[in-house]
């Protein structure tokens, strides 16, 4: 188990000079005065507020890299040899009618009006960062043709460029919003759907109104927090008049671009950058209740939530108003997070562990339901990739959890998938791709099976949204693969019971059985001549 606080991370380009480091301070254990660097502090001393953040901005996404006592590794999934759970109703489970092709991955959620998902994943809030902005055509696109939800995340109007207000302060036009939307709806088809989310900024501008009133979304979600960090969302600008702009429209920005200070040391070159803050909510259960009110009152039929990993309090307060206002979806994001911006030793060292918060998650959605209220339908997020991940989380959080939220693992397929296309384009393809051809339906595995769906329209999918299509089968195929051998054919047939823990300490937390004693019971009347 390493907890040690590091001088030097790839995330913020510094690193130790010295081979022996501190494990509590991160410095190296012989500083030298001539040092030429470059850890933290070394970079610290020139470049200041910059250094707290992972870069460069818009172009790299962060996950902090802190390793926890117990995460979901410490968890192991059952194989049986006997049973079908979860196939359709009249089947007898057999050889052959219960295959793993033939395993439903599908889920849905909501209240009453139901979102279906051909797959357990949705993205995380791809919002104001400027990696999502040139890259939502592939995210989206690759979301829509996947059947799976896409999160438009928060101040995408209000850093809007050609964004325009009234005399109120509230949007009468932001192009960019509408481009976003508008990519989606082209290739939607029934599964999943487009969540525009809202912090406080966005509810001051009317972001609500204007999806609603301009495009008919028919959800919106309302945002507590996220796992990468406990303050407000977070970008750079490197243009002063850009800085004056957004601090003009009530973002905090910093350093304040009004101060001649800041003027003059972005002329000389020290400050190249600015960065734009999102107030800090405040969380009531009178405000939250109606602000559910006004917002249903507007014409949305479904209303979501995203919550971080903050405190017992806020995790409780979370699930209970969410089941009191009937909330569709309850998103949970785990320490440490995935990011666009956040900064580094904040997500390093705040927040509750995706592992331990999802394991409370449990524990009080229990206490809920004992007291006859009903659990709205919850995602877990915070650093999963792969099917088996998935697989851990719904089984973990069963029946509560219906869905896990990825972050940077379903934006990776998007980046490589752009990549690919211009690598092609100038003849650079790198010997991991051209071993397996140069043009595209040669390399992606899916392309022959969307080009036969979509016909003509397939010149219109760009190679990301193909890249992030074929990583959701890999998902889908995956995951088949692990329930079928849980003999789960259906989703919602997984349980606790499918999971084991592999030490003590990750039983104590979650509750899942300990390896030497789960199923114990029931191999000890075997043992007994007992039925």
């Amino acid at each position: 188990m390493n907890l040690r606080t590091p001088g030097g991370n790839d995330a913020t380009r510094t690193f130790n000079r010295s081979k022996n480091v501190v494990p509590c301070s991160g410095l190296c254990s012989r500083c030298l005065e001539s040092c030429r660097g470059n850890c933290e502090v070394f970079k610290s001393s020139f470049r200041g507020r910059e250094v707290i953040y992972p870069g460069p901005f818009g172009e790299v996404t962060a996950g902090a890299d802190k390793d926890y006592p117990v995460d979901y590794s410490h968890l192991n999934i059952q194989g049986y040899a006997q049973g079908a759970n979860g196939l359709p109703k009249g089947v007898e489970g057999t050889p052959d009618t219960a295959t793993f092709p033939g395993v439903n991955v599908e889920t849905e959620y909501g209240w009453d009006k139901k979102v279906k998902m051909r797959a357990p994943i949705f993205t995380g809030a791809l919002g104001s960062t400027e990696i999502a902005r040139k890259n939502w055509e592939h995210f989206a696109v690759g979301a829509a043709i996947s059947g799976v939800t896409i999160v438009c995340g928060e101040n995408v109007c209000g850093i809007d460029p050609k964004l325009e207000l009234d005399s109120k302060g509230k949007i009468v036009s932001a192009p960019d919003m509408d481009r976003r939307i508008e990519v989606y709806k082209k290739f939607h088809d029934g599964y999943g759907e487009i969540l525009v989310q809202m912090n406080v900024e966005d509810t001051r501008l009317g972001v609500a109104e204007y999806v609603r009133k301009k495009h008919k979304l028919e959800t919106i979600e309302l945002k507590w927090g996220q796992g990468a960090k406990c303050i407000g969302g977070e970008i750079k600008v490197k243009s002063l008049d850009r800085a004056k702009e957004l601090k003009k429209r009530g973002y905090i920005v910093t350093p304040d671009p009004t101060v001649h200070a800041s003027q003059e040391a972005f002329k000389a070159g020290a400050i190249r950058e600015f960065e734009r803050h999102s107030r800090l909510g405040f969380v009531s259960e009178e405000g939250f209740m109606k602000e559910i009110k006004r917002l249903r009152d507007l014409g949305f039929k479904r209303i979501t939530l995203k919550t971080g990993a903050y405190s017992m309090v806020e995790l409780a307060q979370a699930i209970k108003f969410s089941s009191i206002a009937k909330i569709d979806l309850l998103t949970i994001d785990g320490a440490p997070g995935g990011t666009g911006m956040s900064p580094w030793r904040m997500m390093q060292e705040w927040g509750i562990p995706t592992f331990y918060l999802q394991a409370l998650t449990y524990e009080f959605c229990e206490k809920l339901a004992k007291k006859k209220m009903r659990i709205p339908d919850i995602a877990i997020a915070g650093g999963f990739s792969l099917e088996d991940h998935v697989f851990k989380a719904i089984a973990m959080g069963a029946p509560y959890v219906k869905a896990v939220c990825m972050g940077r693992a379903l934006m990776i397929p998007g980046f490589v998938g752009k990549n690919i296309g211009e690598w092609i384009a100038e003849n650079k393809l790198p010997p991991t791709i051209s071993e397996f051809g140069v043009k595209p339906e040669e390399i992606f595995v899916c392309y022959e099976e969307l080009a036969e769906k979509y016909g003509d329209d397939m010149k219109e999918i760009p190679l990301g949204a193909v890249g992030i299509y074929t990583f959701s089968q890999r998902i889908k195929v995956g995951l088949q693969q692990l329930m079928a051998g849980s003999r789960n054919f259906s989703l919602g047939s997984v349980s606790r019971k499918d999971l084991m823990s592999l030490t003590e300490d990750a039983a104590k937390i979650s509750g899942i059985p300990y390896v030497m004693d789960a199923y114990r019971k029931e191999a000890e009347k075997i043992l007994d001549g007992k039925k």
